[in-house]
């Protein structure tokens, strides 16, 4: 039997909170004591990136361990980030810190892949603010996260040691 949880909140980081909801790691630690053990899908880094350029003291690679620290061996796919935006906390120059930040940090685990959605998604799927997707896009982003989920992890979701961290 296949289970989905989908824990999915706007404006979520891996350190900060916003309006009183859960950070990405209280939310997944949460899930880890409800007895959840299985395949992990983490599209977080727009947020974090933005908060890491307006001063906040946790950097990307402290973010991306405290996450794999939490998660433990158990399969993890990153999505990486990509903007519109030219200048800014969302700026897509910030946005590159956090996929390279992604790609350094996959070497230290076997179990982390990344999915190169930055290199995928087409302007066209970006609404006005250059940040969030149209319908068409989160379609599309949906789809073909699934599809590279099972690109990254064949073996019913088990986590060999990979030929490339990044997946296309």
């Amino acid at each position: 039997m296949t289970t989905f949880i989908p824990e999915i909140s706007g404006a979520r980081s891996i350190v900060e909170t916003y309006q009183g909801y859960p950070n990405a790691y209280t939310a997944a630690q949460q899930l880890i004591q409800q007895g959840y053990h299985g395949c992990w899908v983490l599209a977080l880094g727009t947020n974090d990136t933005a908060d890491v350029a307006v001063g906040s003291p946790v950097g990307l690679a402290t973010r991306i361990k405290m996450m794999m620290s939490l998660i433990g061996n158990q399969p993890v796919m990153w999505v990486n980030v990509k903007s519109l935006v030219a200048y800014g906390p969302y700026s897509e120059s910030d946005m590159l810190l956090w996929d390279e930040a992604l790609l350094q940090a996959c070497a230290s685990y076997p179990n982390m892949r990344i999915y190169d959605w930055a290199a995928v998604v087409q302007d066209s799927w970006f609404i006005s603010d250059g940040i969030h997707f149209t319908s068409a896009g989160y379609a599309a982003r949906a789809y073909l996260i699934a599809r590279a989920l099972a690109a990254a992890f064949p073996d019913q979701g088990g986590a060999g040691q990979p030929s490339s961290c990044l997946v296309r």
